[in-house]
């Protein structure tokens, strides 16, 4: 292959590839959403995590994995250190194979004190991307749920 067409597929991976623009599209919604909750020592990532922990009650790994589309070691990595700042703790099992987890009286509060900063940041993220884009998204989402759901 000469380095014409070389060039030419390396331009439009660069301009059209919806992976790459996923990923950029996130780390700037991320960032908004941090900045958002950096007054709370609280990232985003963080606060999904403490979500799902109070809508599960004990938090098995496995399932908030499925839930986020987390790996292990990223989820792992998190609650560790969450559980050291006081916001998760550990529920003891008999089995002791799993470790699964909860909000503590503490991770409730932040949660709660969380709310104005998310919600400041989620009408912002709403404007710059349109209540359109934000639905379908939402759309998009739920496809590729139940994709996952049915394989």
């Amino acid at each position: 292959m000469g380095a014409e067409p070389v060039q030419a597929m390396i331009d439009k991976i660069a301009s059209e590839c919806v992976a790459g623009r996923l990923r950029m599209l996130n780390r700037v919604i991320t960032n908004i959403y941090d900045d958002a909750l950096r007054s709370l020592d609280l990232k985003v990532s963080q606060m999904n995590i403490l979500v799902a922990a109070a809508m599960m009650g004990a938090a098995r790994p496995i399932e908030v994995c499925e839930h986020l589309h987390l790996d292990v070691s990223t989820l792992s990595r998190n609650v560790e250190r969450m559980k050291a700042r006081g916001w998760l703790k550990v529920v003891p099992q008999e089995d002791g194979r799993s470790q699964p987890f909860c909000l503590t009286p503490q991770g409730r509060k932040l949660l709660q004190k969380a709310v104005p900063a998310w919600s400041k940041a989620q009408q912002q993220v709403k404007e710059i991307l349109g209540e359109g884009f934000v639905e379908q998204l939402n759309q998009a989402l739920k496809g590729v749920s139940k994709g996952a759901d049915a394989s």
